[in-house]
């Protein structure tokens, strides 16, 4: 009778058992997790110890596996797909909400295309019919929700940043693959871009799926576009034609992607790695004819704005009034994001210089990296414009910088390895030391994610106490706050009027600190029956406004006080994560008649 041969399931177990044995230990940590109290450092301060345990194990086991160039896509695809969830599954099994202000924002214009059953560009709108001008994400979930069945999108935009990262898998390895057939360099550049998109783009949000279009587009120009014999002419007409509905896609969702796709296509263009012109014409023709027509409106505005600020490059990057983080939490989380994409950046020009042959074979995604710099002079994002740059510099940098972690690159086109040659040697310095540095950067992508999770989080108290404000506001009322950033800050906003006055002036910001109910009450009594004018303060904006150098805790408790002590104002309704007060109906206040307040509304 022969005896089973046992040895060839040794190697399969050995690869699998880090991976299980992360993902169990993972599983109790989020178990474990309690967020009912987040501290300065946010999710960070609340994960036990054996989270950073279970990452550590799947890092070991991803490195050890993926630096063999003979071992299988498929571990490495196992591996990389446990750290997506490990990264972007944690805060939506751990927080009963949904995070993010701008998410909830985003719920309240697709619940504004279920009600109005259209688009609405008029002057009602506000700063808030842009929406309507750009509406192909929100559109799109607007028939996912009637498809579905669900109440509105928050029943599922929690789990988007799970979803967004797995859409990038696909096309980050067809912009790789065109450029190496080495496994090792492939699957690490995808790991790092996994671990140096930190900076939350991966939201319930149009750049989200804007992001994962723009990568299809250019893995397609990348892959299919610098061929040019006669014989796939047709092919590559035939690919610009099946490209129309994707450019299309992004053109009318996202008002920067098409830009930056524009940007990246030109430049390969130019260096004559894409040859064929007809998909660049093809987009600026889409992209005029949307910005001509649709969103003219508000590029009517924002086009004067954006030629002043040609050149500007201080104002996109200073961070400002109220952008600026302060105490040891979000000090040290700011640093260590920073450090994080510096790492990377360094690495990447690392990569550059120890890899002569990728130097010259990559050069398109040198390209890629290095145009989204011209952003930084050419577009008015203000303070968020560094990380829109890091955003899109991040597919070739990762690329490069993967390669600063791996020894010499075998020949690109027809790597022998992994077609029956036995894999280069690696010493001690291309397997530890690399190995180590990976895990750092692994780990430093936890508090430069979720380390702001205290300004992000809103528990179910504060969902539940904002929405009593929407239940009992008539049509043409306003809400007045210190901040933006609490649930359902945008809620039935095509008939509520909102005011946050932490983005008024700050000369008005001290005029209510001087004498608050009175400075509110002016500000609130231009509202007209049957609306009512409301004052909300909740632990979202006290977070905010403490955590970004704007007011401290002390400050707001004391404007709220203020309003509580006043004959003006009526408590209608409080809870363990804030309070509303509503304005009593007076003929005038301080003697005067009812004046507009003098923040800004939408």
């Amino acid at each position: 009778m022969p005896v089973p041969d046992r040895s060839r399931w040794v190697v399969p177990l050995r690869l699998a058992a880090p991976l299980v044995v992360a993902l169990a230990l993972w599983a109790y940590a989020v178990a474990g997790t309690d967020t009912t109290a987040l501290g300065d450092f946010g999710l960070v301060g609340a994960l036990p110890v054996v989270f950073w345990v279970a990452l550590a194990l799947l890092t070991a086991g991803f490195w050890v596996c993926v630096r063999d160039p003979l071992r299988s896509n498929w571990w490495s695809l196992a591996y990389t797909v446990g750290l997506i969830v490990m990264e972007r599954a944690t805060q939506a099994l751990v927080y009963p909400t949904p995070l993010y202000a701008w998410a909830w924002k985003h719920d309240a214009v697709i619940e504004h295309l279920l009600t109005a059953g259209g688009l609405q560009r008029g002057d009602r709108l506000g700063d808030m019919a842009v929406y309507d001008q750009w509406p192909g994400f929100f559109a799109a979930q607007a028939a996912l929700v009637r498809l579905t069945g669900v109440e509105n999108a928050a029943m599922y935009m929690a789990w988007w940043p799970l979803v967004s990262s797995l859409m990038l898998l696909a096309p980050l390895l067809l912009i790789y693959r065109t450029f190496t057939q080495d496994r090792r360099l492939i699957w690490t550049a995808v790991w790092l871009f996994c671990v140096a998109n930190w900076v939350g783009q991966d939201y319930f949000s149009p750049q989200s799926l804007a992001l994962a279009l723009y990568l299809g587009v250019i893995a397609i120009v990348l892959r299919r576009g610098g061929r040019t014999q006669r014989g796939i002419r047709s092919r590559q007409a035939l690919w610009t034609v099946l490209l129309i509905p994707v450019i299309t896609a992004i053109v009318i969702s996202h008002q920067l992607t098409p830009v930056m796709l524009v940007a990246a296509i030109g430049g390969l263009c130019l260096m004559r790695r894409y040859r064929d012109w007809a998909l660049l014409v093809t987009l600026l023709l889409v992209f005029l004819a949307w910005n001509l027509t649709a969103s003219l409106p508000f590029l009517r505005t924002a086009v004067p704005e954006m030629i002043s600020s040609f050149g500007d490059v201080s104002g996109n990057l200073e961070t400002g009034y109220g952008s600026t983080p302060t105490g040891t939490g979000p000090v040290i989380v700011s640093w260590v994001s920073r450090v994080l994409s510096g790492s990377v950046l360094l690495l990447a020009g690392i990569g550059v210089l120890r890899q002569r042959v990728l130097r010259h074979r990559a050069r398109p995604l040198l390209l890629l990296a290095a145009v989204p710099l011209l952003m930084l002079v050419a577009n008015d994002y203000g303070s968020e414009m560094i990380f829109r740059v890091l955003l899109f510099m991040l597919p070739g940098a990762c690329f490069f910088a993967a390669a600063a972690l791996l020894p010499p690159v075998r020949p690109l086109a027809a790597d022998p390895v992994g077609h029956g040659a036995p894999p280069p040697a690696v010493g001690l310095r291309f397997a530890v030391l690399p190995g180590v540095v990976l895990l750092a950067l692994t780990a430093a992508f936890v508090p430069g994610y979720s380390g702001k999770d205290r300004l992000s989080y809103f528990p179910p108290q504060e969902v539940a106490l904002v929405q009593q404000v929407f239940d009992r506001a008539p049509k043409g009322s306003l809400v007045v706050a210190a901040h933006r950033n609490y649930p359902l800050a945008y809620a039935s906003y095509w008939n509520v009027r909102h005011y946050w006055f932490l983005d008024d002036a700050k000369s008005h910001v001290e005029e209510i600190l001087k004498d608050p109910a009175g400075t509110l009450a002016r500000d609130m009594a231009a509202v007209e029956p049957p609306g009512r004018a409301y004052f909300l303060l909740t632990q979202g904006q006290i977070a905010n406004s403490e955590m970004n150098g704007m007011l401290t805790a002390d400050q707001l408790r004391s404007i709220e006080t203020s309003v509580a002590a006043s004959p003006l104002f009526e408590q209608v309704g409080h809870n363990s994560a804030g309070v509303i007060y509503e304005l009593k109906r007076t003929e005038a206040i301080d003697g005067s008649a009812p004046t507009a307040g003098t923040g800004r509304t939408s």
